[in-house]
């Protein structure tokens, strides 16, 4: 049984807190890089060549000279189909370790602790679809 067993409270806002200042990674799989270039109406290898980077045998989206997403525009601009990492935030093994990393976690996302309450079971789903990925 975890710390949250009662479950945990999250609805994202859209502020783009988790999207924005700071450097970092957004793992996004072949098949998600598929599925956003279709969403962009855009051919696939036009798609990686623009937006994507290769970091080890992995993919990375690309980040502007600030640290943002490059989706990031007053909102996600892929939202519908964003990456599994941004579908599973804050759901993250970090931010679960233990009650003070989630409350840490929530000083910056001002979804976090706020909208419906997922239950234990969601979050360990979205934590092991986020392990299954890779991230």
């Amino acid at each position: 049984m975890s710390w949250y067993k009662d479950g945990l409270k999250f609805e994202c806002t859209k502020c783009g807190h988790c999207c924005t200042g700071r450097p970092g990674f957004v793992w996004v799989k072949v098949e998600e890089m598929h599925q956003i270039a279709e969403f962009l109406r855009m051919r696939f290898r036009d798609f990686v060549k623009q937006y994507v980077r290769k970091v080890g045998e992995r993919y990375s989206l690309i980040e502007k000279a600030n640290n943002d997403c490059v989706f990031y525009e007053s909102g996600c601009k892929i939202y519908p189909v964003r990456p599994t990492q941004c579908q599973t935030f804050p759901f993250w093994k970090e931010n679960l370790e233990n009650p003070g990393m989630w409350q840490k976690a929530a000083r910056e996302c001002e979804g976090m602790n706020q909208g419906r309450i997922y239950s234990e079971e969601e979050i360990d789903a979205l934590l092991l679809e986020d392990h299954r990925s890779g991230f």
